[in-house]
């Protein structure tokens, strides 16, 4: 836990942008840094290998395995997870802390597993959960399946995780459902939830 000091500085809000693979969350944050540049927009760790055309420090700061645990043992990160039991993603905690000393309003796409770390290290006035999902499970599993070709333990492991997130959506402030072709629509409905959940 952050210590109480610093908790007692923290100004602005961490909005988190949660739900199930295949619900549309990373869709909805990309159309929110386009739209609201006033944002803050922490960037995620990884350990996974780096994609072509990708570059340190714009979408990732990309970590060796052995690094990222060097981090989770001295507190590094706000939360972190194991994905699918192959690669390591996490928030750096000290640029989320000082955007929220500076009273920034704070936006994150977090997967499921790093949902309660979050939530016991910032306090419940400095933050805010929008879980993104869709009208039907089945609708899920087709975007899972059409997204990227996966082999059928992937898909399994996958599908397994998802009925683990759906459950959550119960423990979130707002849920937003995210219906094929509207995501114009879903991320207004975002928007004005940070609009006024900041102005508060």
């Amino acid at each position: 836990m952050i210590e109480l000091l610093i908790l007692d500085l923290l100004n602005g809000k961490l909005f988190l942008i949660v739900g199930p693979s295949g619900s549309g969350k990373s869709s909805v944050l990309t159309e929110l840094k386009k739209q609201h540049t006033e944002y803050t927009y922490p960037l995620s760790a990884t350990t996974r290998d780096m994609r072509e055309g990708e570059k340190e420090g714009e979408i990732y700061h990309f970590y060796t395995k052995e690094d990222f645990e060097k981090g989770i043992e001295n507190g590094e990160f706000l939360e972190h997870a194991l994905v699918h039991q192959d690669n390591y993603y996490g928030v750096i905690k000290a640029p989320v802390i000082e955007s929220l000393k500076n009273g920034e309003t704070v936006v994150r796409e977090v997967d499921i597993q790093g949902f309660d770390s979050i939530r016991d290290e910032i306090p419940t006035e400095n933050l805010i959960t929008i879980f993104i999902s869709v009208p039907n499970k089945q609708e899920l599993i087709d975007r899972i399946v059409n997204r990227a070709a996966i082999s059928d333990d992937e898909l399994n492991k996958r599908l397994e995780s998802m009925h683990r997130e759906l459950m959550k959506s119960r423990e979130c402030d707002y849920l937003v459902e995210n219906k094929r072709g509207e995501l114009e629509k879903t991320v207004e409905k975002v928007s004005e939830i940070i609009k006024n959940e900041s102005a508060n």
